[in-house]
């Protein structure tokens, strides 16, 4: 599908998910160059022109109330747009890359306790910050409960239920009470006033069905499940599952009473009820805890709390195959049609570097190197080419954090490749080392770029493009750390040889001469 420009500035690339409530894009904001998320929202209240303005009103109102919710469980709003027709209504949020909780639910495999607890949990912590803003979600369900990569869980999707309501019935236009009918309160149900004890029974919901791993209720037709939730008992859990700890059955009923005020006095008192049952900080989990394969693990919040980013896993390519099991390169012919693609890619990706555009130029760049990696290798040199590329774009845009383990990689291939010593490898190792440096990690920039220095002193000058550079960044590096005097032992020779090579008046032998001037200052007021 073509791409659709919104305000001025958001693109849509593609859909990621449709739902009743609304289509999810995956969208690029061009004046911030960033990944966002947008979600097109179905404006089924809107019958007559005399709605509109209410409606316009209730969209911002509503976008705004789930702007305050500060808590990371739920994605960041960062724009309302509604166009003069009311017809295009989109929510402009934080892009969070992860899986539906509803993608783990199976019937033949019940999550295990500490899982769904750690789920539940973290689901309790985004409502009670959203409680008290005051925000009700009205909708909470497995679909709308994300988990993301590195274990956190996210909560979709506040506050459309209420953009969405047309009068005192919560009704839509159809005459469907908002919500989803498997989640939905008995106070839903009869259209009666919606409080935060409503996302207790949509919670009670969930978590009975990670446990059991089967929804609540079960019926053919829509009014017979919403029956259901009215009138029908809920079956204990541990009828379906004895292993499920009594108290932690006890909690799910209790969420699950027909009278909100029959449930828990509010969700702090949920999370202190779940607390026995997350696992104990430093612990690991027993064989018996393991959740789906592959799936991030939502107790490792619990077991790791504050812990500092995971490392880059050691030995891995840029592609996310293990380096170890690559292909080694060979000489395989690249089929046109991906030749034509990697070309296109190439194009595309420096029309958009030209914009300044660099975190959409490193993605197009990325939608080519998977189907690369599988066709030619992983350590093919176009797909290592291609890789070098997206890292540099990476580095271009200020996106170090990413660079540094893509440079790290890429100069580990090379030196396989080429010999650890070769002109790809070194310019990686120089590229990691000041990703290193920006990010704060300056000894050990210092040590990787002297390193280096003294290989490149070995098979080239020492006035040659690659040792002038390194010589500056060391420089330079010193001197932001306050090591005057060592810096000006680099810097004082190096403007030397870059008078004579290049004069005076060039940039960079300004640029020198200017560092050695504060050098002398520097030393000059620190001299006993």
């Amino acid at each position: 599908m073509p791409q659709q420009m919104i305000a001025g500035r958001y693109e849509l690339l593609e859909e990621i998910s449709h739902g009743g409530m609304g289509d999810v894009w995956r969208g690029y904001d061009a004046v911030l160059d960033r990944p966002i998320a947008v979600k097109l929202i179905r404006q089924q209240s809107v019958t007559s022109p005399q709605l509109a303005e209410e409606f316009a009103k209730r969209f911002r109102r509503e976008a705004r109330i789930t702007a305050r919710i500060q808590h990371p469980g739920v994605p960041q709003v960062y724009d309302a747009v509604l166009d003069d027709t009311h017809e295009r209504l989109f929510l402009v949020m934080e892009l969070v890359e992860g899986v539906q909780l509803s993608a783990y639910v199976d019937p033949a495999r019940p999550l295990p306790v500490s899982w769904a607890a750690a789920v539940a949990a973290q689901v309790a912590t985004v409502l009670s910050h959203a409680h008290e803003v005051p925000a009700i979600h009205r909708d909470l369900k497995p679909s709308n409960v994300l988990v993301a990569r590195d274990g956190t869980v996210k909560v979709l999707d506040f506050g459309i239920a209420a953009i969405l309501r047309t009068d005192a019935t919560k009704l839509t236009a159809t005459g469907t009470p908002i919500g989803t009918s498997q989640y939905m309160a008995p106070e839903q149900v009869r259209g009666g006033r919606i409080t935060p004890q409503t996302d207790l029974y949509a919670l009670g919901c969930v978590l009975h069905e990670l446990l059991s791993g089967r929804v609540l209720f079960h019926a053919d037709s829509e009014f017979l499940l919403m029956y259901q939730h009215v009138s029908a008992a809920p079956t204990p859990l541990r009828h379906l599952r004895p292993e499920v700890p009594t108290a932690l059955e006890e909690l799910v009923l209790h969420l699950l009473r027909k009278a909100p005020e029959a449930r828990p006095a509010d969700i702090q008192e949920v999370y202190e009820r779940l607390r026995p049952f997350l696992p104990a900080a430093g612990q690991e989990p027993a064989p018996d805890e393991a959740g789906p394969t592959g799936a991030p693990d939502p107790t490792g919040l619990f077991r790791n709390p504050y812990a500092p980013r995971a490392r880059p896993q050691p030995g891995r390519s840029g592609t996310g195959a293990p380096a170890a099991q690559a292909e080694a390169p060979g000489p395989l012919p690249v089929p046109a049609e991906l030749r034509a693609e990697i070309k296109e890619a190439y194009a595309h990706s420096d029309a958009l570097i030209e914009e300044e555009r660099f975190a959409q130029a490193a993605e197009v760049l990325s939608e080519v190197i998977e189907p690369a990696a599988r066709a030619l290798g992983s350590e093919s040199r176009q797909v290592l080419e291609l890789r070098t590329q997206r890292a540099a774009i990476r580095l271009l845009g200020g996106d170090y954090r990413s660079a540094l383990p893509e440079f790290a990689a890429l100069a580990d291939a090379y030196g396989r490749i080429n010999g650890p010593t070769s002109e790809q490898a070194r310019a990686c190792r120089a590229q990691a080392a000041r990703c290193r440096a920006e990010l704060g990690q300056v000894t050990e920039a210092l040590a990787a770029l002297q390193g280096l220095l003294g290989v490149v002193r070995s098979v080239d000058s020492d006035v040659s493009e690659e040792a002038v550079e390194l010589r500056r960044d060391i420089g330079m590096l010193l001197l932001a750390q306050g090591r005057a005097a060592e810096a000006r032992d680099i810097l004082e020779p190096l403007h030397v040889d870059l008078t004579l090579v290049y004069g005076p008046e060039d940039e960079l032998t300004a640029e020198i001469a200017g560092a050695l001037a504060l050098i002398r200052l520097d030393l000059d007021g620190h001299t006993p």
